[in-house]
């Protein structure tokens, strides 16, 4: 058997899968976000290990974890956390959705080295900013690093002792050479770091260490089993999609909104605010579209409505026509196409006619037309979608699901019921850390339902989200 182990914003997930590919068992443990100023966004990395043994003992109660060959990891992005030389702590991790960095990202994205190299925009949420953050206005904490892991790998660090990371997660810092799958002295040189501060990095499907004895004891596990060195979280979900070759993509209501293409070699376009990273296949990249806020947007607004989201939605039955109120979902800054960190979101055409249906609706268009946006971008790099696979705790909405494929004008299709997502792709690149199998262990899904885009709404929403755009260019002026 093998592990997965998804380290999340809002949890972390592990899921035990059998040799065929088979869900034997899965746990979670929930995590919180801390928001000490505006703009801000901080996790404790003691909590991610205190969620990872919660995790991993919900398991021994239900498989033998002796049975476990590999362990494989994702999670979220770009988060910053900064240790010392004997592996401390040194800040509470910044993380990918935290935008304090922006007059920093700005001044780095100004110099024409971080685009050419790392094939990207340097925004605000990537990790390298951060640093120049701390440097700027944590010196002291700054002159202490040792070593700056990802999320993931501080997960990894505890399982294995070994400071390592892998080519999808490092592509999301602006420190990584994404073409040629290293580190760039230049680039960290010109965030006042050095090569020795940086982990090492591996393949996403190669082994990055062995687990420790202590841990083995303490929960069942074989000692020295490998553990993978995993994906980024949406890498991460394409592994657990099947989805490695150019025209296969999937979009992703999650937290934030993700509409992911793999590609077929490295095409960087960084103008279009489209992310270009490697995929976690060995020779691989893939590129994606950004939003912040997907079902965030609409939890955010089941809190003001004083109802549930899953509430809010269910009455919307089939499809309708966009209303006249407009939503922005830019509670937190945006990245595909604006790379605005000071934009915020918005109401427009709120009229007496606007009731809580009519709300949720322009919510949930509002997160469809920022999709539309993302795909906008990735067609400006060339890069073309045949079909989507949905992703993401959203894409139980039969009605986003019509939404988007409509929006988008591309099928969208329903996995069988199972998971998917992240916790999965994890599992299978252990898989393959342990066994040396390649892509025939990642099977795309049986799909048990396709959204085909609505006829008679196409017009409907191609001209919504015309005035979603003007509504978008009015709403960055007030920002």
């Amino acid at each position: 058997m093998y592990l997965g182990l998804d380290l999340g914003t809002s949890g972390l997930k592990g899921l035990v899968i059998d040799e065929g590919g088979a869900v034997q068992a899965e746990a979670s443990a929930p995590l919180r976000v801390a928001r000490p100023a505006p703009g801000w966004s901080e996790q404790d990395p003691a909590d991610w290990i205190t969620a990872a043994q919660a995790v991993l003992r919900a398991l021994s109660a239900k498989v033998d974890m002796g049975a476990i060959a590999g362990i494989g990891l994702s999670g979220q992005m770009h988060g910053a956390t900064a240790l010392d030389a004997s592996d401390k702590v040194l800040r509470p991790c910044i993380l990918w959705n935290d935008t304090r960095a922006s007059v920093q990202a700005a001044r780095l994205d100004a110099d024409p080295r971080f685009r050419a190299i790392s094939g990207n925009i340097v925004f605000p949420g990537f990790t390298a900013p951060k640093l120049v953050w701390m440097a700027d206005e944590e010196p002291d904490l700054f002159g202490q690093v040792a070593k700056v892991l990802l999320p993931k790998d501080y997960l990894r660090l505890w399982l294995t002792g070994a400071h390592v990371a892998e080519m999808s997660d490092a592509a999301g810092t602006s420190w990584l050479d994404v073409g040629a799958r290293d580190w760039s002295d230049d680039l960290l040189a010109a965030t006042g770091l050095g090569r020795d501060q940086m982990p090492a990095l591996v393949e996403g499907s190669a082994p990055s260490g062995g687990l420790r004895d202590a841990l083995a004891q303490e929960f069942g596990l074989r000692a020295g089993i490998p553990v993978a060195g995993g994906a980024g979280d949406n890498a991460a979900t394409a592994i657990g999609l099947g989805i490695a070759r150019g025209g296969q993509g999937f979009v992703s209501l999650g937290t934030s909104g993700v509409l992911f293409a793999a590609t077929d070699g490295y095409a960087p376009a960084p103008e279009t605010a489209v992310h270009t990273f490697c995929h976690a296949l060995p020779g691989t990249w893939h590129q994606m579209g950004v939003i912040l806020a997907a079902t965030d947007a609409l939890n955010w607004f089941a809190g003001i409505a004083g109802a549930s989201a899953e509430d809010l939605t269910a009455g919307l039955g089939e499809l309708q026509s966009p209303g006249r109120a407009l939503f922005l979902p830019y509670l937190g800054g945006e990245r595909t196409p604006l790379n605005d960190a000071g934009i915020r979101g918005a109401f427009v055409g709120l009229d007496h006619a606007t009731d809580r249906n009519a709300a949720t609706r322009a919510v949930m268009e509002g997160v469809v037309y920022a999709l539309v946006d993302c795909q906008q971008a990735l067609a400006a790099t060339g890069t073309q979608l045949d079909t989507l696979l949905a992703a993401g705790g959203g894409a139980r909405s039969d009605y986003w699901l019509s939404a988007l494929a409509t929006a988008l004008d591309l099928p969208v299709q329903v996995p069988q019921a199972g998971d998917y997502g992240a916790a999965l792709g994890a599992a299978r690149l252990g898989l393959m850390a342990a066994t040396g199998a390649g892509a025939d262990a990642m099977p795309l899904p049986p799909i048990a339902r396709s959204f085909d885009p609505v006829t008679d709404r196409k017009q409907a929403f191609q001209d919504g989200y015309a005035r979603f755009r003007k509504a978008q260019m009015a709403i960055k002026e007030l920002s």
